[in-house]
């Protein structure tokens, strides 16, 4: 029997400056983290909402198993969604977290306990 488990590899997008004087309201060196379907923001760190929405279309990708050649795998940076912005957007995979199926799910027949409400401080 398959074990139907998969691996998500964790994320952490860091502000880096670009070419052009920074607008937005996001500052050099400041970052937040994916972890599995959460985005983990440090203590009193903000990030504002139009280049979030810009990024979380790669988040599923990036945090997937990749070619080695594949674009996804080797470009790390996005450009700020405002043009007069010179922010960049640093993607680096972290570390790999397994998920199961069941616990994930919604499928009525394949759902057990959410990850998220299960006891883990023994993993």
């Amino acid at each position: 029997m398959k074990d139907k488990s998969f691996e998500l590899f964790d994320l952490r997008v860091d502000v880096v400056a670009g070419d052009k004087p920074m607008i937005c309201n996001h500052p050099e060196g400041s970052f937040f983290l994916v972890e599995g379907e959460n985005l983990v923001f440090p203590e009193n760190n903000h990030f504002p909402m139009y280049p979030l929405a810009a990024l979380l279309p790669f988040f599923p990708a990036k945090q997937r198993v990749t070619d080695e050649d594949d674009w996804m795998t080797t470009d790390a940076e996005i450009a700020c969604p405002d043009p007069h912005c010179g922010g960049r957007f640093r993607i680096s995979r972290t570390g790999r977290r397994t998920f199961k199926h069941a616990e994930t799910s919604g499928l009525p027949s394949a759902h057990s306990t959410p990850y998220w409400q299960k006891d883990h401080t023994n993993d």
